[in-house]
């Protein structure tokens, strides 16, 4: 099989190859620098929480009109939007952590939407709404992500400043701007809306892998928060490419084949970055001998 046949053939010959490395490649732009702020404020297993979250309003909108792109992803988004709300509201006015408030919302969402969906679709309707079909992606689909990325590219150019300042201090932050709840609240719908964008593609289980694995491979290599992000990109980026090409010749399940895609590289950077543990115990050692 020559080089032609085995990484540019898929995407040459294909429509649906096209429309699924474009989809994949304007979530990898837009969600991985969410994922990086995620990592960067301690709020990793909040994204995975936010992911399933979402279910239930995708759940209600198949359930009311089927498979049909547009109430599942209102769906999705007003549930995600409620659930942060009110996991924020009872942190705020309860004794409880917001990371275990939004752990208890994402079990009773987990659970309301799978039961939703059993109520009328089929075990293959819950696996596509859990697991998605990034292969079946449409041109309606990738008009929703392209919005998608452009809102989250842009929100990111406004609030910047304030999220890194926000990541590095934000006592300080509260005490020179009263923005700190308002780039909060900003932030979450930015996760939100990434995620509703990765349901139509991988659905609720998987959405969040490609935000959080190339960010957490970068945190290996980077140190900064922009190179951090283009970094976190290529990997998203390279990530997709690479699932997509060895799910069309083994023929096994897209959605997965991108996340372990993203998963290998996190273990490799995790081994072999600068700050992984080779790179760890070499400095380590360096100074040791100084």
């Amino acid at each position: 099989m020559s080089l032609h046949e085995l990484l540019i053939a898929p995407f040459a010959d294909y429509a649906f190859m096209q429309r699924a490395l474009a989809g994949s490649l304007l979530l990898s732009l837009s969600a991985c620098p969410v994922g990086v702020f995620l990592m960067l404020r301690r709020m990793s297993l909040a994204g995975d929480a936010m992911a399933h979250a979402i279910l239930p309003g995708a759940a209600a909108g198949f359930v009311l009109f089927g498979l049909e792109l547009v109430p599942m992803t209102l769906g999705g988004l007003i549930a995600g939007l409620i659930v942060a709300i009110l996991a924020g509201a009872v942190s705020r006015l309860t004794l409880q952590r917001e990371d275990a408030s939004l752990a208890a919302f994402y079990l009773i969402s987990l659970a309301l939407g799978v039961l939703l969906v059993s109520l009328r679709g089929s075990s293959v309707d819950l696996m596509h709404v859990l697991f998605g079909t990034v292969l079946a992606l449409n041109d309606q689909a990738l008009a929703l992500i392209g919005i998608i990325t452009a809102s989250t590219l842009a929100a990111l150019l406004l609030i910047w400043r304030a999220l890194v300042a926000e990541c590095l201090d934000p006592l300080f932050l509260r005490s020179v701007s009263g923005a700190g709840p308002i780039v909060h609240f900003i932030f979450l719908i930015l996760v939100v809306l990434n995620l509703v964008g990765g349901f139509t593609a991988l659905g609720t289980l998987l959405s969040v892998g490609l935000m959080i694995l190339p960010a957490a491979s970068a945190r290996f290599w980077m140190t900064r928060a922009f190179p951090m992000c283009v970094f976190a990109v290529a990997l998203g980026a390279a990530s997709s490419i690479a699932g997509l090409l060895i799910s069309y010749h083994l023929g096994i399940a897209s959605g997965p084949a991108i996340i372990l895609t993203a998963g290998a590289f996190y273990l490799a950077s995790m081994v072999g970055g600068r700050r992984g543990l080779i790179g760890s115990s070499l400095t380590r050692h360096r100074h040791r001998a100084a």
